[in-house]
């Protein structure tokens, strides 16, 4: 991560709060400039996220959930192509290194790296006079010519979503002091949950296996299950049609929207979920939901691939479409 030849701060830096997480020994206790990863005779997947302070993160979030979801975002990437996890470079640009902010983030980042056995391999830091920035990109195994993407997806595919849907960006909300705020006023439970969400996500690496077993395509919903099916029906040249009624969702989620306090575009369009989006062949599905249940992850059948080019439908529980004006988060 810095020139070991020339001790500066950045080295100080590097060996107190991250040279502990560098255990794998292609990373060389970051004293080298670059690590090496051993394939095994496998194909390596690569993934990059970054995470931007004001965009993907508030400024007010604690450190350690930052760090968390720096690298689960990755994680979550690498399950939704059926890769287990090999290791990952880390690049921060922060505007101070103050062991009040670091310390926290370093251990929680380090905790995450034995919990996913997601070693740090090596990295970069900077300093920035603007919002604080984590990039990571993180390092996956799959046996050769097994990773799943997003083109496979055929006419009679069932469309499968793991978790619930629209947590994250009511969790938002309730952060930045919107109508799900207000509405949840009394119930700090409800808040805490939603909030945990938001900060904190849950890749689904435990069901990595059973989706490269059984899915025909797959990706992350990272920027909202409307827009990030929309992309995999167009990788994959065909449509869908979704039954909103079955997509999954809280008890809390629902609550509000039977409420009337959100519309269910909100949770459709939100993003933040980093569930597994996948389709199956009819025949399969059944495997891939008890697969779930076997590691405590709730998969859900809620629509269908269909041929043709158009734009995927979103049908109510009467069967009519929905008009949705949003798909997804931009990031521009």
């Amino acid at each position: 991560m810095a020139d070991s030849q020339n001790p500066s701060a950045e080295d100080s830096l590097i060996a107190r709060y991250f040279k502990p997480l560098a255990t794998d020994p292609g990373a060389f206790g970051l004293v080298d400039d670059a690590a090496v990863l051993s394939s095994s005779g496998d194909d390596i997947v690569v993934t990059t996220d970054a995470i931007v302070e004001g965009v993907h993160y508030l400024a007010t979030d604690p450190p350690d959930t930052i760090a968390r979801k720096a690298l689960r975002v990755n994680l979550s990437d690498l399950a939704a192509k059926g890769a287990a996890p090999a290791g990952f470079v880390l690049t921060l640009a922060l505007r101070s290194r103050e062991d009040s902010w670091l310390r926290p983030f370093a251990d929680a980042l380090g905790e995450d790296t034995k919990t996913f056995a997601c070693p740090l391999l090596g990295g970069d830091t900077v300093s920035t006079p603007g919002p604080q920035m984590i990039s990571i990109t993180a390092f996956g195994r799959v046996p050769t010519g097994r990773m799943v993407g997003r083109t496979g997806a055929r006419p009679g595919d069932r469309i499968l979503v793991t978790g619930t849907i629209g947590d994250a960006a009511l969790g938002l909300d309730v952060l930045t002091g919107g109508a799900v705020a207000e509405a949840l006023a009394s119930d700090p439970a409800a808040r805490h949950a939603l909030i945990s969400r938001y900060r904190i996500p849950q890749p689904r690496n435990l069901l990595a296996q059973a989706v490269r077993e059984h899915a025909s395509a797959a990706m992350d919903v990272s920027d909202g299950l409307a827009g990030d099916l929309t992309k995999l029906c167009a990788a994959s040249g065909g449509s869908a049609t979704v039954d909103v009624a079955r997509v999954p969702l809280s008890a809390r989620a629902a609550g509000l929207v039977a409420r009337n306090v959100v519309c269910v575009e909100t949770l459709l369009a939100g993003g933040d979920d980093y569930e597994v989006l996948c389709t199956v062949p009819p025949a399969q599905s059944d495997a891939l939901i008890a697969a779930g249940r076997t590691v405590g992850v709730a998969v859900t059948v809620i629509g269908t691939i269909v041929a043709g080019g158009a734009r995927p439908r979103f049908l109510d529980g009467q069967g009519q479409e929905l008009a949705l004006k949003r798909l997804s988060y931009s990031h521009f």
